[in-house]
């Protein structure tokens, strides 16, 4: 049985509940903002338990326990998951305890990096793991919709879209089809650290890691909402390719 899945309940959360209280605005004005369809709305009038309670948790305890999962994964000792009694107790919803913002690298698999069961990570994926407006959208809607307490903007070593950024920059150089969108939105982070001291790929990577985290922090109104009343943390990290291990820079 999977030590993290919890399967003795199948009611749905209450997304639309936990949405209003994040966000302090009224099922009215939502509603004319078309924030949210109608279907989420008429799930504010249920009141049930989350999938997964065990994920019901405090941002210092979200961060303390994906962190014991990044350990167990660099030391070889990851968790062994009953993947279909996970499916099965989340048939009827989700609560993560953690949004990960990371690059769509191959390399990088945030759910084993940090050894979680299904249900338990909610993951943005884009080259360069930096913020888009609709990363923005989806990470604001596993915050306030599914509840999750924390947020990790996760970069790593060696990132082809960071290195395509620093040549954008320094050669000038252009790329084919709409790979410009990545590099034009990864120049700033390199143009920050290009007379740095020290190497410029790395120093790159965490001064991405570093814009991206601030920008999240700032982004207003719901993930600030959820800052200022301490039920959300955000924190940027680095992956090693070759250990595994995840540094928190943020």
């Amino acid at each position: 049985m999977c030590k993290s899945c919890d399967s003795t309940s199948t009611a749905n959360p209450t997304d639309r509940r936990r949405f209003l209280q994040f966000a302090g605005l009224g099922a009215g004005a939502l509603l004319l903002a078309g924030a949210f369809p109608a279907r989420v709305a008429q799930a504010a009038e249920k009141s049930t338990a989350p999938p997964k309670p065990q994920n019901a948790i405090s941002p210092d305890e979200a961060l303390k326990r994906l962190m014991a999962g990044n350990a167990r994964y660099v030391s070889g000792d990851s968790t062994t998951h009953d993947f279909k009694a996970e499916r099965e107790a989340l048939v009827s919803g989700q609560n993560p305890f953690v949004a990960v913002l990371s690059c769509a690298d191959s390399r990088i698999a945030p759910e084993y990096a940090f050894d979680t069961a299904r249900g338990d990570l909610f993951a943005i994926r884009v080259a360069g793991n930096f913020v888009t407006g609709e990363g923005l959208a989806s990470i604001e809607y596993g915050v306030a919709v599914l509840g999750a307490p924390l947020i990790l903007v996760l970069g790593h070593e060696s990132c082809g879209a960071i290195e395509a950024g620093i040549k954008a920059v320094k050669d000038n150089a252009k790329f084919p089809g709409h790979i410009p969108k990545l590099t034009d939105a990864l120049k700033g982070p390199v143009e920050k650290v290009i007379k740095q001291p020290g190497n410029l790929m790395d120093n790159a990577i965490a001064q991405n890691v570093k814009d991206s985290v601030e920008v999240l922090k700032t982004a207003t109104p719901l993930l600030t909402d959820a800052i200022s009343k301490g039920k959300l943390k955000v924190v940027g990290g680095v992956y090693r390719l070759a250990t595994g291990k995840v540094e928190l820079i943020a």
